[in-house]
């Protein structure tokens, strides 16, 4: 069972708005954080950003003052969590994978993965 399941991906404009879904299926233990990866074909895995069950947050700098991540609960086992993405741009177009894990921001070390959304701005 993947333990975590995202949806929301697309195709989208650009200029235009997506939000993505993270839902846990099960209860895990000892989690700091849920963060959002994404990877294009040929790039470098990309941490975009990672929320906390207290609510601190963490963007990468490609993504500031355009995506938003936030969660509905503060228990980070048993949540949804959501990244809102505005203004996208074709550079982001790839597969947004959510994670959960240990630390937070720079520190955040992912130990449970989804099986991938796609979003896709058409240039």
């Amino acid at each position: 069972q993947v333990p975590l399941v995202e949806s929301g991906g697309g195709l989208v404009q650009a200029g235009g708005s997506l939000r993505l879904s993270c839902a846990a299926s099960g209860r895990f233990l000892g989690i700091d954080a849920v963060g959002w990866y994404r990877q294009a074909p040929g790039k470098q895995r990309e941490l975009v950003s990672t929320i906390t069950p207290s609510g601190s947050t963490n963007y990468a700098d490609s993504v500031k003052g355009r995506f938003t991540i936030s969660r509905d609960i503060a228990d980070i086992a048993k949540t949804a969590v959501y990244l809102q993405m505005n203004s996208l741009q074709h550079e982001d177009t790839t597969g947004y994978y959510c994670t959960a894990g240990y630390g937070s921001g720079m520190g955040y070390s992912p130990r449970y993965w989804g099986q991938g959304t796609q979003v896709t701005v058409p240039s």
